[in-house]
Formats: C-alpha cells, sequence, structure tokens
C-alpha cells in the first residue's frame, strides 16, 4: 500500500536548486517510486530536472507519494530530509 505525505513548502524562495538537489539525492537510494505532485501535475522525486520543472513557489501545497518495497523508509527519510532542509515543517 502506497505511503504518502502532504505538506505546505514555507522557505520564502520555495522549492529551488539547492534543497531540490538534496532532497532528490536523498530519494534515490530507495527502490520505491517516488512522486512529487504539485497542482494538477506530477513528476519523478528522483529526477531533478522534473521537480525544477515545476517551479514550485513558496505556500505550495505539495504530496510525495512513495510506492514500493521499501515506500515506509523513504517516506521517513523525505520527511527528515525536508526538515532538516527547512522546506516545510512536518511532524
Amino acid at each position: 500500500m502506497a505511503q504518502n505525505l502532504v505538506f505546505t513548502v514555507t522557505d520564502p524562495v520555495g522549492l529551488y536548486a539547492t534543497p531540490t538537489t538534496e532532497l532528490v539525492n536523498a530519494v534515490k537510494q530507495f527502490h520505491s517510486d517516488v512522486t512529487l505532485k504539485y497542482g494538477t501535475k506530477e513528476v519523478n522525486l528522483k529526477s531533478m530536472m522534473g521537480v525544477l520543472s515545476l517551479g514550485i513557489p513558496t505556500k505550495a501545497v505539495l504530496e510525495i507519494v512513495a510506492e514500493g518495497p521499501d515506500e515506509k523508509q523513504a517516506i521517513e527519510e523525505i520527511k527528515a530530509k525536508i526538515n532538516e532542509l527547512k522546506i516545510s515543517e512536518i511532524e
């Protein structure tokens, strides 16, 4: 069963290149498919260009969905990385 995470971007610049790079690199270690949804668009979170192509601004509501053998670990790592990079504050 897929795991998901919904959060609002609180970084005043939005989701720009530096945190995107770290987030993408953190996700690449997992075997699960991980997608990022913003509005009606959906991209592979393991794709730097895909994520940056969305032009995600501050206050954007995003959903991350992980599906596969290590989906739970992937979501936990993503949560920790988002908090560490101060993209958003997730409990």
